[in-house]
């Protein structure tokens, strides 16, 4: 086979995988409207997988060559099983790394012990994908009950742009969910395969225009340490300093830890939110 038939049987096997992809399985909008074409558009393919319209168009015409990371994105948002990603990488001449799959994480009994043990503190663990593996009373009380939250949603980027109480905690929204895109983009980066982070960026940029964006201008920031002002119902406008300390179990794993300086208004929030969080803990119990 020629490298212009196999350029058309890329063509044609793109076309033929999205036309079986429904729009709603990938987090689609349903606006009521009749589609012009089964499947998803090649624009909606595009965006999910972070490239251009035109880019993509390019390669399913067979004028343009599709890279390895980006065969990978197209596997995911099409949905291809092993067999599938495969053929696709033997069209595009790619060779083929069969995908590792990442163990789950999980805290350990030592870590969630030291969760419990910072009571005026609110503390979390972020994993992978800045996953929220972990959480204390203290976090729940300030930020979102995480319990209620549905374990795939329990990312902190995730919540920083879809969840409306989270977001209206914090009172400079943007910078905060600009950083949060940046430490989003570094852990990318380290993990170039995870189909479950190509996920989420593509969700994340068909749900909104600032992430799509944000992402585009490809700034990375570690985590560290920073600060933020979060306002919040009970405890009223508090500024909090962050720090994120590495597992040595699990260097994928880091816990964050919010404080404020002893003698600060922020400090007696703290206090404050967590003797509220105790009633609310007892009153619950009596019930």
């Amino acid at each position: 086979m020629s490298s212009d038939d196999h350029a058309n049987e890329l063509g044609e096997f793109l076309k033929a995988r999205r036309s079986e992809v429904s729009p709603r399985t990938v987090g689609l909008p349903e606006t009521g409207a009749k589609r012009r074409v089964k499947g998803l558009r090649r624009e909606e393919v595009a965006l999910l997988a972070s490239i251009s319209p035109d880019y993509y168009t390019r390669i399913e015409q067979g004028r343009r060559q599709a890279s390895a990371p980006v065969l990978d994105v197209l596997a995911r948002v099409l949905h291809l099983d092993d067999d599938e990603r495969e053929y696709l990488f033997e069209l595009a001449g790619k060779e083929a790394e069969r995908p590792r799959r990442q163990s789950a994480q999980k805290v350990s009994p030592q870590l969630l012990r030291v969760l419990e043990e910072l009571t005026t503190s609110p503390a979390f663990v972020l994993g992978r994908r800045m996953d929220i593996l972990g959480w204390n009373r203290m976090a729940s009380a300030l930020l979102v009950d995480f319990s209620e939250i549905p374990e795939k949603k329990r990312n902190y980027v995730w919540l920083m742009f879809s969840d409306t109480t989270f977001r209206s905690l914090h009172v400079e929204w943007e910078a905060m969910a600009r950083t949060a895109v940046s430490m989003l983009r570094m852990e990318a980066g380290r993990n170039p395969h995870d189909q479950r982070m190509a996920a989420l960026v593509g969700e994340l940029s068909m749900k909104d225009d600032d992430f799509r964006s944000w992402w585009g201008d490809h700034r990375v920031t570690a985590r560290e340490r920073g600060s933020k002002t979060l306002r919040h119902p009970v405890a009223g406008e508090l500024t909090l300093d962050w720090d994120a300390l590495t597992c040595t179990s699990d260097p994928e794993q880091q816990l964050i830890v919010w404080t404020a300086e002893p003698g600060s208004a922020a400090h007696d929030g703290l206090r404050f939110l967590s003797s509220w969080a105790a009633s609310e803990d007892r009153s619950a119990a009596d019930h």
